[in-house]
């Protein structure tokens, strides 16, 4: 394969990821809205959380099977184009049911899109290259986070007047990215080691025994946490919790997630520096896994700030080390099977999703009792510290250095 093609290929899994962060996001910035046109306490609202959370497992598992079986050639797109109808009828409803109904087949659909698009970088990429490449893939997710709160604030003026629409708009922008899917990728750049469903692979039960495998498991609940408290809370947290307006606070999300993208992206600029100077692939993951980690720490300033410069400055430093966690786990992920990519994907975002999708409604009843999201931001910054101190105990010898 021609190398700048499989980068444009990498190119269109950013896209992916952007329009899956989109359809989620919109929630969180019509969170103040949604919360008051249905009459919902914070602890309500974050059972919407709590209802995406565990589909997202449940499909995590469903689709991580399928993209071991199947050609993620067509599957990609049937996920796509179900999380985008999921994300259109949200639009539409009428009661929190509803709501909670779409959000539930919302999770079931995105949660395809990182099998497929893991199964997609280790398909077309060495291992010294998958950490760029994934940091290339997850930065979709700043990207998405930054376009959603314009165009919310756009679709929120007095002459709208209505968070509807964003729901929809975003729907739509899924058929797109199908075309050209089937437009750029052929079936051969996703293939991994002959035809899915008919080459013999070994047993997936060694590796979920195994101590790196746990490693790992502890590694994306410290990012999962992290990452997603700030996603769901961050637009409460500046609106209600420290005073700012509803424009100021959507401008700044925009900001945060720029942000974030820069992390990312530096995480796999940075491990392929170090690869470069000598280090092998698994070590530089490490050390950048790391310093994402110390970032994530600067959290524990939160309850002391008050709003002003320093505050948002030190939000902005959180989130460029919380998405530049995930590039690392991503590529963790690989190290441990080249046949089990989608299934090892799909049962430890399940697991993760699982365990960590009730954080939202007890973050919800705190905030409930004490009036403050303080605490709750600040336990975020350090929740990613367990991967380090996992991958210390447990990760005794990567099973590839390259």
């Amino acid at each position: 394969m021609m190398l700048q093609r499989k980068w444009w290929i990498c190119g269109l899994l950013l896209l992916a990821t952007t329009i899956n962060y989109m359809d989620r996001v919109t929630l969180a910035n019509a969170a103040t809205r949604i919360t008051t046109e249905f009459g919902l306490s914070e602890q309500q609202y974050g059972n919407l959380e709590l209802g995406f959370g565990w589909a997202f497992a449940a499909g995590s598992l469903i689709f991580g099977l399928l993209a071991d079986r199947v050609s993620v050639w067509w599957l990609y797109p049937v996920v796509l184009l179900g999380w985008s109808g999921a994300g259109w009828a949200s639009g539409g409803v009428d009661s929190v049911e509803s709501l909670l109904v779409c959000r539930v087949l919302l999770g079931v659909f995105e949660a395809g899109h990182w099998p497929c698009a893991l199964k997609t970088t280790f398909a077309l990429l060495n291992p010294a290259e998958r950490t760029m490449g994934n940091s290339v893939l997850q930065s979709g997710a700043s990207v998405g986070a930054v376009l959603t709160p314009p165009l919310m604030l756009w679709l929120m003026t007095e002459e709208i007047s209505t968070w509807r629409y964003a729901f929809q708009v975003v729907g739509a922008v899924g058929l797109v990215w199908i075309v050209a899917w089937f437009a750029l990728v052929r079936r051969e750049d996703v293939a991994v080691g002959g035809a899915p469903g008919k080459r013999q692979v070994g047993s997936v039960w060694p590796i979920l025994k195994s101590a790196r495998f746990w490693a790992v498991a502890l590694v994306i609940f410290g990012a999962q946490t992290c990452w997603h408290l700030f996603r769901v809370w961050l637009p409460k947290f500046l609106q209600q919790g420290r005073g700012y307006s509803e424009e100021m606070a959507l401008g700044f999300s925009s900001v945060y997630y720029i942000a974030t993208d820069v992390g990312c992206l530096l995480a796999g600029m940075l491990s392929l520096w170090l690869v470069k100077r000598g280090m092998t692939a698994h070590v530089s993951k490490r050390r950048v896994y790391l310093v994402c980690c110390v970032f994530t720490s600067l959290a524990v300033l939160v309850p002391w700030l008050p709003q002003g410069w320093l505050l948002l400055g030190v939000i902005l430093l959180v989130g460029m080390g919380a998405l530049g966690l995930f590039p690392c786990y991503y590529s963790f992920v690989q190290e441990l099977s080249d046949e089990h990519v989608g299934k090892l994907t799909g049962i430890l975002s399940m697991w993760v999703w699982a365990v960590t999708s009730p954080v939202h409604p007890l973050f919800g009843r705190m905030a409930d009792q004490t009036k403050s999201y303080d605490l709750g931001m600040a336990f975020a910054g350090l929740v990613p510290w367990l991967g380090v101190v996992s991958l210390a105990l447990l990760w005794r010898q990567p099973a590839k250095q390259s």
